[in-house]
């Protein structure tokens, strides 16, 4: 995929360093968007744009949007399945449940998907300057990326500022202002909804139909709406993908039948790569290792994972006692038969994995349970199967419990940023993590639940952006 890096900066002279900054700094050229978006061929780069935002900058800058590159911190090492090897410096915030308002990571990663959201408004604001044909296309990518950036938002910050168009600075209440949780997945609805309808099948590295009904099968099982959830994972379970034999192949077999929707990486391309992977392994990456292995999720794999094990966490081979996570190793491993995916690790060309069909399989089993403690449904048994016997464990089940589906889920898909989700719209996650942090040390309130709003967004909104509570 094309990627058209800092198109917003060199071409809009307007970058995001914080959400309120739509129109900063000052253009550095005669180039705006009132000039500039007047073609197919224009707005294509825009929308091409739009993944690069997700993608993410691959440097230590801290006044970068690192995007997805530091999603992980805010999501599996905030649940019970990894941790920092040294508990050292900000990231460690997360594990312990002690994260402050100005922790950088947040800062970061708040203001990249904002940064996202407003790429997809400048693409919307500007239809009307493609043809029919490509502004339908155009406006179910960009309604894609909007709904997922806004998913992510409103599941880690409650209410948050809901921004649906390119708005001037002085509209500080539109930038601050937040509002109720409803408005945000009314608007997230509509836009997969018209996603779903805009869009074709064919590119997985990009907002495609099957994308935008996993999505959207994801917000109504979220929202409680279970009958429009089982709807939408029969859908994407006719379009033909299908789970790989081989669980490695789901990670190193890139665009593979399993994936849906991927976030794509160049392996030793400065521009294109990613540097999280190489994080997550001691002395690789530039920080002393995060996203370790706890010992309760690696107790779930032992237990539960099967063949997903050997290729979900390994041992460090510098240091018996920790576990490193599998599934994104950028250097390779020759005993597991993974290749590197770049000659340097810190130029990691893996592919993210945000939808996969083993991921809409168990959603589709929790659609039909439908909030309750079981089920005995023919439909979910089978799905559930599926993804069992992929993994070797081909015992049968008469009936399925939230608890087993959970657990499932946890061994399926361990360090994809899931858990904490799953832990949240299963309604259980304050008891799981009280029960987690007593067991480890750590403090964990309800208020936990949502992080804080960047110290620094609070400070210039003056008032209008109110802090979560606990902070």
């Amino acid at each position: 995929m094309r990627r058209i890096k800092n198109l917003t900066l060199l071409l809009l002279a307007v970058y995001v360093s914080s959400c309120e900054d739509f129109l900063s700094p000052e253009p550095i050229s005669a180039i705006s968007a009132d000039t500039y978006y007047t073609s197919d061929q224009e707005l294509q780069a825009a929308v091409d744009n739009l993944y690069d935002g997700l993608q993410g900058v691959n440097d230590t800058q801290s006044n970068s949007n690192h995007g997805t590159q530091v999603e992980y911190q805010l999501t599996e090492m905030r649940s019970d399945n990894t941790r920092t090897k040294a508990s050292e410096g900000e990231p460690a915030q997360f594990e312990s449940f002690s994260v402050e308002s100005t922790n950088g990571v947040v800062f970061d990663y708040y203001r990249s998907i904002y940064n996202v959201i407003f790429r997809a408004n400048t693409v919307l604001d500007n239809l009307e300057n493609a043809t029919p044909a490509a502004a339908s296309t155009f406006e179910g990518e960009a309604k894609f990326v909007r709904a997922y950036s806004y998913f992510n938002l409103v599941r880690l910050w409650g209410p948050i500022p809901l921004i649906d168009g390119v708005v001037d600075l002085s509209d500080e209440e539109t930038q601050f202002g937040r509002v109720d949780v409803s408005l945000v997945y009314n608007l997230i609805v509509s836009d997969l909804e018209t996603a779903a309808a805009n869009l074709d099948n064919s590119n997985k590295g990009r907002a495609s139909k099957a994308a935008a009904e996993a999505l959207l099968a994801k917000v109504h099982l979220t929202l409680g709406n279970y009958s429009e959830a089982r709807s939408l994972c029969e859908s994407v379970m006719s379009y033909g993908f299908n789970l790989e034999d081989n669980f490695k192949d789901v990670f190193y077999d890139e665009g593979n039948g399993e994936v849906i929707f991927a976030i794509e990486y160049i392996g030793d391309d400065t521009r294109d790569s990613q540097n999280f992977s190489a994080e997550w392994l001691n002395a690789v990456g530039r920080s002393s290792g995060l996203n370790y292995v706890t010992d309760e999720a690696k107790a779930a794999l032992d237990a539960t994972g099967g063949d997903r094990t050997i290729y979900s966490y390994r041992i460090d081979s510098d240091q018996p006692t920790q576990n490193q996570v599998v599934k994104y190793i950028p250097n390779g491993d020759s005993s597991l038969g993974i290749e590197p995916t770049a000659g340097d690790p810190r130029l990691a060309g893996n592919d993210w994995i945000v939808l996969r069909y083993a991921d809409v399989l168990l959603m589709h089993v929790e659609a039909i349970m439908a909030g309750g403690a079981s089920t005995a449904d023919p439909s979910a048994i089978a799905s559930f199967q599926k993804v069992r016997d992929r993994a070797g464990l081909t015992d049968a089940f008469a009936s399925i419990s939230k608890e087993e589906l959970l657990n499932e889920r946890r061994v399926e898909l361990a360090f994809e940023n899931q858990r904490w989700f799953d832990l949240l719209r299963f309604d259980i996650g304050v008891g799981i993590l009280e029960q987690f942090a007593a067991d480890n040390g750590y403090g964990f309130s309800a208020t936990d639940l949502l992080l804080p709003f960047p110290q620094a967004e609070v400070n210039l909104s003056g008032g209008l952006l109110e802090q979560n509570p606990g902070y």
